[in-house]
């Protein structure tokens, strides 16, 4: 594709490119069609946070209220309780509004576990990307004109870039850092999917930054387009951002950030809904049939759950060199919103010394799609959990997974995460 034809790509949430170039293992995809009689992506019952915000307004219980330049965007992340702390702004030129895109008017991107809402302003819609409580990621716009009863209405046209290798071939969530891209007319765009396991340096280009991360060099805050030595920004330190306002004018914008610690949290989240997704259908998949060839669908299973419990238990995260410091709030805002042990400890609790949280196990473990999960994928994913958790599991990855620290994760699943298997209650080693 392109680079110039990018801005037809699709309505995507999440920033994308043409050619990506993946950091790291990024696991096997789902081996079937999304409208598999199993999954039926494309015609089955939806249940998410959209869904029920869409009935509460056909039935009057929700009003939406359009305000200035932003639309109904304030009143829409009332409505679905997701934080303004939380916004994390990108201004590379995609998605289908990407003629509005650019480093004085980014598109900037707020989220939950569960739900992310994107506004550009000029835009004359709302991007919004659901995690289903069993049908992946679903997506939807808002027609900011008024309406008496607005409607979010689904749009799979998202799935030409958010259907891929990097989201583990299920509709999905990815986060690019994108690199620059000179003025000449046949350059191509290229870029890498980040997550937790990405080291700082091959993080964030193409989106602003603010916050501190110390002297680590990364891609961020640093133009994208148009650039005279497209390579010039490698290994050189990013401006350093307390907000958006030093670099563009920001009114209309309900936030002047592009906190640090969000977006961090929002590539991890990104990753983790697709394994999460990517698991659940594969299980449905298989059942379906009932596999004529039962071993071979046991080592799918355990192959499968491997790589999502050592993503959900940050085993290929590496060590932060210097402190992390957010800047809107959000590092406050998060770690209220969650259950504790007796202990007071939290899956939320953020560390941003050497490492992304305190505790080494992620939050989403509570989500409504984590809860869903078929039967068989539980059991795997907690048979799998408490190999490692318990140290029964002894492969070198795993050593830096201290016993205090896989002591903590167990008592706190255990007083915050229903369901968990009786044997979680034996001793850690």
């Amino acid at each position: 594709m392109h680079p110039r034809g990018l801005s037809a790509a699709c309505a995507a949430l999440l920033i994308i490119a043409s050619v990506t170039v993946t950091l790291g293992q990024r696991g096997v995809p789902f081996r079937g069609s999304r409208d598999h009689p199993a999954i039926a992506y494309s015609t089955g019952t939806a249940q998410n946070g959209i869904t029920a915000l869409n009935q509460k307004l056909r039935e009057g219980l929700v009003k939406l209220e359009a305000r200035g330049s932003s639309g109904y965007l304030r009143s829409v992340l009332a409505a679905l309780d997701i934080s303004l702390t939380s916004q994390v702004a990108v201004f590379s030129p995609t998605s289908f509004q990407a003629r509005l895109i650019n480093s004085e008017n980014p598109r900037v991107i707020y989220f939950s576990d569960s739900v992310a809402v994107a506004w550009v302003r000029g835009g004359d819609i709302l991007e919004v990307a659901a995690q289903d409580r069993q049908q992946g990621v679903l997506f939807y716009t808002l027609d900011q004109n008024e309406s008496n009863t607005p409607q979010f209405h689904r749009n799979d046209s998202c799935l030409a870039c958010h259907l891929s290798w990097d989201t583990l071939g299920v509709p999905g969530l990815q986060v690019l850092s994108t690199a620059p891209l000179s003025s000449d007319p046949l350059a191509y765009a290229s870029g890498y999917v980040s997550d937790h396991r990405s080291p700082l340096e091959h993080r964030w280009g193409g989106w602003y930054v603010t916050g501190q991360v110390g002297p680590v060099p990364h891609m961020g805050n640093v133009e994208v387009t148009n650039v005279d030595e497209a390579t010039s920004f490698a290994g050189s330190d990013a401006p350093q951002l307390d907000s958006l306002a030093d670099r563009f004018d920001v009114a209309g914008y309900l936030s002047p950030y592009s906190d640090v610690v969000a977006l961090m949290v929002l590539e991890h989240q990104a990753h983790m809904t697709n394994l999460i997704t990517r698991l659940g259908w594969e299980t449905r998949r298989i059942g379906f049939r009932e596999a004529a060839n039962p071993s071979a669908f046991d080592q799918l299973m355990a192959e499968a759950a491997v790589e999502l419990v050592d993503y959900l238990l940050f085993v290929d995260e590496p060590l932060l060199e210097t402190p992390v410091v957010g800047s809107s709030g959000f590092t406050r805002q998060f770690v209220e919103r969650s259950p504790r042990d007796r202990q007071g400890r939290s899956l939320r609790d953020f560390d941003l010394e050497t490492r992304l949280f305190r505790y080494p196990c992620s939050y989403m473990v509570y989500t409504d799609a984590f809860e869903a999960l078929p039967a068989m994928a539980k059991t795997v994913i907690y048979k799998r959990m408490w190999e490692v958790l318990s140290g029964r599991e002894t492969d070198e990855a795993y050593k830096h997974l201290t016993q205090a620290d896989r002591q903590a994760v167990v008592d706190i699943l255990i007083d915050t995460l229903p369901g968990l298997p009786d044997y979680f209650q034996t001793a850690v080693r």
